[in-house]
């Protein structure tokens, strides 16, 4: 049988501080230890029938945070985990993420609070490296080790070709 999993489409959205924006999200999940009270990940979401990866960035991007692109940003890390405890109704999730330099702007896109709520985001935060890196939690980043690609791509820039990621 053919794995069916979630794919999504992520943004790297880093400002002139190289702070990043997370989105913090509730929910209970098999794939989240009890402990974790939440996760903040970069916003994106799943991309919908019919759509290629750049235009599900730039919808969620618009939904999420109002930020508009127009030019197609660079593919930096790509994440596969095929595990049907990760995705509810699917096999595993599939990320693709994306480098978006912007400058420092509040986030508030199209989904009203209760739409945002709907989609387990509880709002959203810059954070500088060293903020995640001594992150004492108890609530966690995805991927769980964000620090370690996060900081090869703000040392070195965008790799040629997408760095795989684990959980």
């Amino acid at each position: 049988m053919t794995p069916h999993p979630r794919r999504s489409v992520r943004a790297i959205l880093l400002d002139e501080d190289d702070r990043i924006l997370l989105c913090r999200f509730a929910f209970p999940h098999p794939a989240v230890p009890g402990e974790a009270t939440a996760v903040w990940a970069a916003p994106g979401g799943g991309i919908e029938p019919g759509e290629d990866m750049a235009t599900a960035l730039r919808r969620e991007l618009r939904e999420e945070t109002g930020l508009t692109i127009t030019a197609d940003p660079p593919h930096v890390w790509h994440q596969e985990v095929l595990d049907a405890g990760i995705a509810p109704g699917f096999d595993g999730i599939v990320n693709d993420y994306f480098l978006v330099r912007v400058g420092h702007f509040p986030p508030r896109g199209d989904l009203s609070d209760d739409q945002l709520a709907a989609e387990h985001i509880t709002g959203f935060r810059w954070w500088h490296l060293a903020e995640i890196t001594g992150h004492p939690g108890p609530d966690l980043f995805s991927p769980r080790d964000l620090a370690t690609p996060l900081t090869a791509l703000l040392t070195t820039g965008p790799p040629a070709q997408p760095i795989h990621l684990g959980l």
